[in-house]
């Protein structure tokens, strides 16, 4: 595998223990649809809340929150329509991102924006 890849997962595992360390319950992790992926799906008081792991080994070229655009955001949007769907979830959803900067073994940096986003009404 290509070593962003593997660090784009090793920031997923990271993030999903921090996420339970913080009373999350991880219901889904890499959630498909169609193109789109959710990165981690969980529940927190009485939220449903959709993480977006960006990982980085710097941020030399910008934070890893930073890469999460519009196009990005309106994907995850889609995503999480179909999940709630399919599923048939009652619940109100958040949208959070979780930036990290990993380097070797080292996590040398973990935030977690909550609400980082909210999507617009058509």
């Amino acid at each position: 595998m290509a070593k962003h890849y593997d660090l784009g997962i090793k920031g997923e595992q990271v993030a999903a223990l921090e996420l339970e360390k913080n009373g999350y319950k991880i219901l889904e992790k890499n959630w498909r649809y169609d193109r789109a992926e959710i990165d981690i799906i969980a529940t927190k008081d009485n939220f449903l809340v959709i993480v977006e792991v960006k990982t980085r080994s710097s941020d030399k070229f910008g934070t890893p929150e930073e890469s999460v655009d519009i196009k990005k955001e309106n994907n995850l949007i889609r995503a999480t329509e179909a999940y709630i769907e399919e599923k048939d979830i009652d619940m109100e959803c958040r949208f959070d991102i979780m930036s990290l900067i990993i380097n070797g073994d080292t996590t040398v940096s973990l935030k977690h924006f909550e609400d980082a986003f909210t999507p617009t009404v058509e």
